[in-house]
C-alpha cells in the first residue's frame, strides 16, 4: 500500500488515509471492515458507479445526481475525520 504523504510529511492524517485500505477490503467482500476503516467508501462507490454507468449509457439528470453524490461524499468524508480525531 502506498503512505500517506500528508501524513509521512506533517503527522496528521488527511481525509483521503483509509481509502486505499478500505478498497482493498471492499473487493475482498469484508464489507462491515471496509466500512470501519473509511465510512466514505459507500458514498464514493456509488458515486463512481454512477460516472462509469452514465459513460455508456445517459442519464437525464446527470449533473443533479453527480452534485448531491459528491456533496453527500465530502459531507461523509468531514464527518468521519473528525469522529476520527476529536
Amino acid at each position: 500500500m502506498l503512505p500517506c504523504l500528508n501524513k509521512k510529511l506533517f503527522g496528521v492524517e488527511c481525509l483521503g488515509c483509509g481509502l486505499q485500505r478500505s478498497a482493498f477490503l471492499l473487493i475482498k467482500g469484508d464489507f462491515a471492515a471496509a466500512f470501519a476503516l473509511y465510512p466514505a467508501i459507500y458514498p464514493l462507490a456509488i458515486l463512481l458507479t454512477f460516472i462509469g454507468i452514465n459513460f455508456f449509457l445517459p442519464v437525464k439528470y446527470y449533473a443533479k445526481i453527480i452534485w448531491t453524490l459528491g456533496i453527500l461524499t465530502g459531507v461523509t468524508m468531514v464527518i468521519s475525520y473528525y469522529l476520527k480525531h476529536f
